[in-house]
């Protein structure tokens, strides 16, 4: 059975977090998803009827004012990462192995450095335009992208296979297998929901003929709506009582699911404890082959559950702020404060052409997910990991990292 809220959950010491450099080329392994230490969550009670401040706003802020959160790479900005990238492939290093001290970016650092701040502690996302992914290709194009994200927190393994450079992309895997599938692996829907790190990257390689949009929505903003309009709801998604399926990325000695909340307060009993989130919702809708029947090892989504997770994705899409990614683009969020969202698409036909008779590409996004631990300016969570450098993520056993530049 799944544990009690009493059992405190793995420890760091469970998995160790500095490993052999011949598996993990900067030493450093993906912690992975855990229960939590239930004692240290939070109840309802405890929690804000309100919250101000930065964190918290409004679409309508952002929807015609694109200077406040876009920044345009200058031609400088430009050729300076290029020249870090070039000098990343020259060095023969492994994509793996990429680290803030193996990218030097003088120019831009102290830039990236202050957009680090905003991202974990501001309105927590920012556009930026202009990567010239056509003409540096795939490889060079993921080069120079890990390089960036390594100014923002540490990369971690996005799935069962250790891949630490993700591809959004469909590869025609059926949505519907809640089960099974990953759903970035497809062209469908996806609701409003965060990643398992504290921070995630795409930069966009190619459009879709139609769709594939993206939404995006302060948590803090939805918070103070659903407290003003369904405290019940909010009341729900805060016990600790929700199960979340590891779609069979599990480890020797772990449950196929963990069991946590929805939404936390930080761990801060003696400071001002921040509110923040972490779910995805088809990973509480997939697990029909543990909830049911008369084998049923964890309990079935009650009814109180299933209205909550209607009324917050309705919710989200009232407050949403709208955006359309072009090729060169990077879209960098906290998953701490900012739920995001993608509209179903429909790539272009096999074959088809430009206007300059160019083979059409398939809608292509590069994915990161960054960690960054407490004692660098992460969020304080109630789980064992918060300070290790790769917190969050996804580890199967000692599987190592992988960097595959294009999906597979």
């Amino acid at each position: 059975m799944a544990p009690a809220l009493t059992d405190s959950g793995p420890r760091a010491s469970d998995k160790p977090s500095i490993v052999s450099k011949a598996v993990f080329p900067d030493g450093l392994i993906t912690s992975g998803q855990h229960n939590p230490i239930y004692s240290l969550i939070r109840p309802y009670e405890d929690f804000p009827k309100h919250i101000t401040g930065p964190t918290v706003w409004q679409a309508e802020d952002y929807r015609e004012n694109p200077e406040r959160w876009v920044h345009v790479f200058s031609d400088d900005e430009i050729a300076e990462l290029s020249q870090a990238a070039d000098d990343f492939i020259a060095s023969g290093r492994p994509l793996t192995g990429m680290t803030k001290a193996s990218f030097p970016l003088p120019k831009l650092e102290s830039f990236f450095g202050a957009v680090r701040n905003e991202i974990l502690n501001g309105k927590g996302f920012i556009l930026f335009k202009g990567v010239p992914v056509e003409e540096w290709g795939l490889h060079k194009s993921a080069v120079a992208y890990l390089g960036f994200g390594s100014y923002f927190g540490y990369f971690v393994s996005q799935n069962g296979r250790g891949h630490v450079l993700g591809h959004v992309k469909d590869l025609g895997e059926d949505a519907t297998a809640k089960d099974k599938v990953r759903i970035y692996r497809t062209n469908a829907k996806q609701y409003f929901h965060t990643d398992g790190a504290d921070l995630v990257g795409l930069l966009c390689i190619a459009k879709a003929l139609e769709g594939g949009e993206s939404d995006i929505v302060s948590t803090h903003n939805v918070f103070n709506t659903l407290q003003r309009e369904h405290p019940d709801v909010v009341e729900t998604l805060t016990t600790p009582n929700w199960y979340f399926d590891r779609k069979g990325e599990v480890s020797e000695g772990e449950d196929p699911w963990y069991k946590s909340a929805m939404i936390y307060l930080e761990n801060d009993p003696q400071g001002s404890p921040r509110v923040w989130s972490k779910f995805d919702p088809n990973n509480v809708t997939s697990l029909a082959r543990f909830n049911s029947g008369p084998d049923a090892k964890i309990p079935p989504l009650s009814d109180r559950q299933k209205h909550a997770l209607q009324v917050f994705d309705e919710t989200c899409s009232r407050l949403a702020l709208h955006m359309i990614l072009d090729p060169g683009d990077i879209q960098l969020l906290s998953n701490s404060h900012v739920f995001h969202a993608r509209t179903a698409y429909k790539d272009y036909p096999n074959g088809s052409v430009d206007e300059q008779g160019q083979t059409r590409v398939r809608r292509h996004l590069m994915r990161l997910w960054l960690a960054v631990p407490e004692g660098e300016g992460g969020w304080k969570t109630p789980f064992h990991d918060s300070n290790e450098k790769k917190r969050g993520g996804i580890q199967v056993d000692h599987n190592a990292p992988v960097c595959p530049i294009d999906a597979e």
